[in-house]
């Protein structure tokens, strides 16, 4: 089955957290603080899979959580790292942030990789925190928590040359005659409901990789039919063919059909109805009446279109000049990355660790992310270890905010569960 958008939840993992020990041996007993610091939490890595091409798997799967990084041991033994996580997608995939929309990565290469959600930084043991004057603290750090967030992958295909047009009018036969590509075949609208792919390798060309991607209709710059579903894939193909009926066996214009695709290609991109198209006007097995084409070709080189090539893909006619040419004009356009506007890019937030300050009831809460690390990493119950939380709060600027709104000597504190006397 082919999925080609899923959304899924990725967490790293938290930072171990920093040991408070102190070394005990029989003829040292004074050995002062041993506490090693916690290992860094484990990353979460996506992997472009070049034998992958589908996201079917990510549908079944939807939550990720890369392991904890170990906490820190005495003997100043450091906490062992968490193993990287690492997510396989096809390549061609683009990586977005669920909430904002915007684009984390675009890994079009095999073998690249992407940090989606980095792992927390380990926490300092209480032998990090040792000083002249202060030989026994009995505190250490937490662990940094680990990124959390939803993630939408899209998956554009990678082809050098895109097949276009109306449905049913001979692209998934094209594709079959030209590579070993096996699309489902038949005479109604939409048979193809999802994109294939084939390599064409003909003597005295260069192989390349050509899509045959589902019809579209008018409206589907808005979404209307296959819509947006046909239009993502085409963005990164370097040439299109864009094939017609030229039959009017089912009672069609040929270029009409061909100015109303490019319309839609228009409104959805202009840089994508502004690259370079081959013109096959298939099923002229079925034309008896060559100035039909004549005319076809005319019109269509008033419009500046020169490549138009008579083909019928149901009996070979004229498709080996049509891939001999996509071929000879891929060799002139150069391999391009797909292009992200600097405003689509997104840009991860700095951690912070924020605070709120709210009298209630004469009582000053502070209250937030800062306050909650503050109190993990602390012994409110050890005079050494109260005394630094102390010295935290005041060079965090807390303690002025707290004057500002006029606290006084005896006033409440209190800080989650923990309260005390505020003391200038």
């Amino acid at each position: 089955m082919f999925i080609d958008r899923a959304k899924i939840f990725v967490k790293s993992g938290d930072g171990g957290n920093g040991a408070i020990s102190f070394r005990r041996e029989k003829y040292v007993p004074l050995g002062g603080p041993d506490g090693g610091d916690g290992g860094r939490g484990a990353d979460v890595v996506l992997v472009a899979d070049s034998n992958m091409t589908t996201l079917i798997d990510l549908t079944y799967k939807r939550k990720y959580v890369a392991e904890k990084g170990v906490n820190g041991s005495s003997s100043k033994c450091y906490g062992k790292d968490g193993e990287t996580l690492y997510i396989k997608v096809p390549t061609g995939t683009i990586v977005k942030d669920t909430d904002s929309g915007k684009i984390m990565a675009d890994l079009s290469h095999g073998g690249e990789t992407f940090v989606v959600a980095k792992g927390g930084k380990g926490g300092k043991g209480n032998a990090k925190f040792a000083t002249a004057t202060r030989q026994a603290p009995s505190f250490a750090e937490p662990g940094m928590p680990g990124e959390e967030r939803y993630i939408t992958l899209e998956l554009k295909l990678l082809a050098d040359v895109g097949l276009m047009g109306f449905p049913n009018v001979g692209k998934s036969t094209l594709l079959s005659v030209v590579s070993k590509a096996r699309p489902k075949i038949a005479n109604y609208h939409f048979t193809t409901l999802k994109p294939n792919l084939g390599v064409v390798s003909m003597p005295g060309i260069e192989s390349f990789v050509i899509a045959d991607i589902p019809g579209i209709i008018e409206g589907a710059s808005e979404g209307i039919g296959l819509g947006l579903d046909f239009l993502r894939h085409i963005e990164r193909t370097r040439v299109l063919i864009h094939v017609v009926d030229i039959s009017g066996v089912e009672g069609r214009d040929a270029v009409e059909d061909f100015i109303k695709i490019n319309e839609e290609l228009k409104k959805y991109s202009v840089k994508l109805w502004d690259r370079p198209q081959i013109v096959a006007a298939n099923k002229s097995d079925m034309l008896f009446d060559d100035e039909v084409f004549e005319n076809f070709k005319k019109k269509l080189k008033e419009m500046g279109y020169d490549k138009i090539y008579k083909i019928s893909a149901a009996s070979r006619q004229g498709v080996d000049e049509l891939m001999k040419a996509a071929a000879e004009l891929l060799s002139t356009i150069p391999v391009t990355e797909l292009e992200i506007k600097e405003e689509d890019k997104f840009v991860p937030e700095e951690k912070r660790f924020t605070y709120d300050i709210r009298v209630e009831d004469d009582v000053y809460i502070v209250e937030g992310s800062f306050v909650d690390r503050l109190l993990a990493a602390v012994n409110v119950n050890e005079p050494d270890s109260l005394k630094y939380f102390h010295k935290v709060l005041k060079n965090k600027g807390i303690f002025d905010e707290l004057l500002e709104l006029g606290i006084k000597d005896g006033d409440t504190v209190r800080l989650n569960d923990f309260e005390f006397d505020f003391l200038l």
